[in-house]
């Protein structure tokens, strides 16, 4: 069965009627090193000639990556936590930025983290924090800017543009990850209907339009169904009245 898109295309010529234009970009999580699936995903963005914001574990991350990365400018280097490991108690939601531990102890991951990427991609990583599971504590996003960070990106529409003085809130909003039931793709109409309501809340005034409208993905976990509605729905937004939208390099 072809997947109907016309609910979109209407939204989106919508949006030229009104003269709109729609920042968009694209984050993908959890990147530690080469492979064949970070090959795929380097591919598509130089195709679409979108930069993605590789949201890389600091820990964990390899040479090998950073030596992919080297050779390809549309990859973006940003900072995914520390280590990506869980510190919440067993029932909760799993996060590793949050009120769990001394706030202090936290910082100081962070700050290795940012030494670490340094050493791994010399100033081509962007001053921003995506905190693995999208969860950190309010009192650890009053820290960040004294670390160096002047972005930060969770998911869901933001509440607004700053997260703390100095701290740029750029969230994602479209996951087509059904993380909690098959890991597969999410069935598209659902992917679709979430798209739709999303810019209508922004063309209406229910949201905020000037946050640039995010792609979340997850390289390392993708499908064949998953990589090609992520290729589709890049596809069609980027037809539509679309900005292409880059974290500034303020390392």
């Amino acid at each position: 069965m072809t997947d109907d898109w016309a609910p979109l295309e209407r939204e989106l010529a919508l949006w030229r009627e009104e003269n709109r234009v729609l920042p968009i970009w694209w984050r993908d999580d959890d990147a530690v090193t080469a492979s064949p699936a970070l090959e795929r995903l380097s591919a598509l963005s130089a195709r679409l000639a979108l930069p993605v914001h590789l949201a890389v574990i600091p820990a964990a991350a390899e040479p090998a990556l950073a030596a992919h990365v080297a050779e390809a400018p549309h990859l973006i280097p940003v900072q995914h936590g520390w280590s990506h490991e869980n510190h919440a108690s067993s029932g909760e939601k799993k996060a590793e930025l949050g009120a769990h531990r001394p706030v202090a102890e936290i910082l100081t991951e962070l700050r290795r983290g940012r030494q670490r990427m340094r050493e791994l991609f010399g100033g081509r990583q962007r001053p921003m924090l995506v905190p693995p599971w999208n969860r950190i504590a309010p009192e650890v996003i009053s820290g960040l800017p004294e670390l160096g960070f002047s972005g930060l990106s969770t998911f869901t529409p933001r509440r607004g543009p700053w997260a703390a003085p100095g701290l740029e809130q750029v969230n994602t909003h479209v996951d087509p990850v059904d993380w909690k039931g098959t890991r597969g793709l999410l069935p598209v109409p659902q992917l679709i209907d979430g798209l739709v309501a999303n810019l209508a809340d922004r063309r209406k005034g229910a949201a905020d339009a000037a946050e640039p409208l995010g792609l979340l993905t997850h390289h390392l976990v993708h499908d064949d169904a998953v990589w090609a509605f992520t290729e589709t729905v890049l596809e069609r937004l980027l037809a539509g009245p679309a900005r292409i939208w880059t974290m500034e390099d303020g390392e």
